[in-house]
């Protein structure tokens, strides 16, 4: 089964789990589901009805627990130097709305629209299947062999891997 996945760590548990993963950008989900070229997709509720995804797809399968499938990082970057060439009052605003607290809001906010996202798929009379609490604590030991190929390969980089998703998971634990 072809699966879009939400980022190449993502595409390496899957194709663990015996799918095909395939990279692309969200936008193109709604037109591949249409045209057959993926079979499934891992997405937030949030995007379904943007995508329409909710009138392709009429099957979804979700975790028990307040859990998703993974937890997605983002990443508002800007170079240095160009932030340093800013002037203080442009400065002053970019340092204002970053940073934890905006990072939190950010991720409660998403979370949040999981709800709306979810609502459309629910009017349609779609089939959502959940997960019981064992099934997901399955799913979970079956897919935790990414873990040990991240941490090798963060070790690899020169990075103390085993370090880094003690350290991940810890804060997902306490911001989930």
């Amino acid at each position: 089964m072809k699966v879009r996945g939400g980022s190449r760590v993502i595409n390496i548990m899957l194709e663990q789990l015996g799918a095909t993963p395939v990279g692309m950008p969200v936008p193109a989900v709604g037109e591949a589901l249409s045209k057959g070229v993926i079979q499934a997709t891992t997405i937030p509720w949030e995007v379904v009805p943007a995508l329409k995804v909710q009138q392709i797809a009429k099957n979804s399968t979700g975790f028990s627990g307040s859990k998703g499938l993974y937890t997605q990082t983002f990443a508002v970057a800007m170079n240095k130097a160009s932030y340093d060439k800013l002037p203080p009052d442009l400065k002053k605003v970019i340092d204002a709305n970053s940073g934890l607290a905006t990072s939190a809001w950010l991720g409660k906010t998403q979370q949040a629209n999981d709800v709306a996202g979810r609502k459309p798929a629910v009017d349609r009379g779609n089939t959502l299947y959940t997960f019981t609490a064992e099934q997901t604590q399955e799913f979970v030991k079956l897919s935790s062999a990414i873990d040990e190929e991240w941490v090798a390969d963060m070790d690899k980089r020169g990075f103390k891997g085993k370090e880094l998703l003690a350290a991940a998971k810890g804060l997902i634990a306490k911001n989930a």
